[in-house]
């Protein structure tokens, strides 16, 4: 890796976690606390929230009609989604600890707790927890497959790839055969930023 990345590598992991920071930090104004792992507002919140409920009905009456008829078209997809949660679950828990690749946490990819929300009905709790399933294995998939691609092909695209991970800044240069070679042991084995993320 070009040493004038580990710097950027660095800043972008703090901003990052900056990020994380700020958004967890939103909610500190707010009546909330935790029981258990799960979020839970005082009693006058959790009526404040129930009086704002857009009823069934008019939330239906609301609706409209092509987003209604694409409703089977997007919950179809919860058939692939499951399988490929468990199929990355079966390959992390199979292939990574022989290629001692870090396992990555699947609960802080996904994360469903939106659907405990009171000012959301029925349909909308159900949309919450499909979105949050839904994106979360896709993030927890991204990072399983990043990981075992800079254990098996630690080399960059000739093109520019559009939002790739970052990972891939640790990668040979593409078509730096020497540095490949070089390289290549140190790199499938380079994972020192993930303990060191476990640890803050």
């Amino acid at each position: 890796m070009d040493p004038r990345l580990e710097p950027l590598l660095k800043e972008i992991r703090d901003l990052e976690k900056l990020v994380s920071e700020k958004i967890q930090n939103a909610t500190e104004g707010l009546p909330l606390h935790f029981d258990n792992g799960k979020p839970v507002f005082d009693l006058e919140t959790r009526r404040n929230h129930a009086k704002l409920v857009k009823r069934l009905r008019q939330f239906l009456r609301d609706a409209p009609l092509l987003t209604t008829l694409t409703t089977p078209v997007i919950y179809s997809l919860l058939i692939p989604i499951s399988l490929l949660d468990l199929l990355i679950c079966i390959y992390q828990w199979t292939c990574f600890p022989v290629y001692h690749i870090p396992a990555v946490r699947r609960a802080d990819y996904v994360v469903i707790d939106r659907h405990r929300l009171a000012y959301l009905n029925v349909i909308e709790r159900v949309n919450c927890a499909y979105c949050g399933y839904a994106n979360g294995v896709l993030a927890f998939a991204r990072e399983v497959a990043s990981r075992t691609e800079q254990y098996w092909c630690p080399i960059k695209h000739a093109r520019r790839v559009k939002n790739c991970h970052a990972r891939q800044c640790l990668f040979c240069e593409y078509g730096d055969a020497e540095g490949f070679r070089r390289e290549y042991e140190s790199l499938r084995n380079e994972f020192a930023d993930i303990k060191q993320g476990e640890e803050d």
